[in-house]
């Protein structure tokens, strides 16, 4: 359910526009505010790993399925192809991945981790725990239970 914002009950129509047009009212400002606040958290956690939150995608999208192909991976993160493919030449340059032709089509790549990139599954995951918590710590548990919910309904309309 939307919340209503409350506007002052002497304003004229001209400034009950202006008031609900005021940038602290924008669900597109607020939620790239709150995002760049947790993207800078989630940096922190992960620059001791020398992994960026983006690397970090990758690696746990591999985590839970090795072996895809870099569309796979595009599509999963909803990059377009000229993204993943940077994030992919950084994450394998720090020797983490693997691209391989496809058995059955030499045109097809899959990526694949190395045992660099096996061996950092759990220290990054204990780091991401954390970023997580530490991003929530303000809710109340059924605040934040919530706040995960309407993240995800937004997330759907894509």
């Amino acid at each position: 359910m939307q919340e209503k914002v409350k506007i002052p009950w002497f304003y004229c129509d001209i400034e009950r526009i202006l008031y609900v047009m005021k940038l602290e009212h924008c669900i597109n400002f607020t939620l790239t505010k709150a995002q760049q606040a947790v993207q800078q958290l989630f940096k922190a956690e992960l620059a001791p790993f020398g992994i960026t939150p983006g690397q970090y995608a990758i690696l746990s999208c591999l985590w839970d399925e090795d072996g895809q192909t870099p569309r796979q991976l595009a599509d999963r993160l909803s990059l377009d192809s000229s993204s993943i493919t940077g994030i992919l030449d950084r994450v394998e340059h720090k020797d983490l991945i693997k691209r391989q032709p496809c058995p059955g089509d030499r045109r097809a790549l899959h990526v694949v981790l190395t045992p660099k990139g096996w061996e950092l599954e759990q220290s990054v995951n204990q780091a991401i725990i954390q970023a997580n918590k530490k991003a929530l710590a303000e809710f109340e548990s059924q605040d934040a239970d919530n706040f995960r919910r309407f993240l995800h309904q937004l997330n759907q309309g894509e």
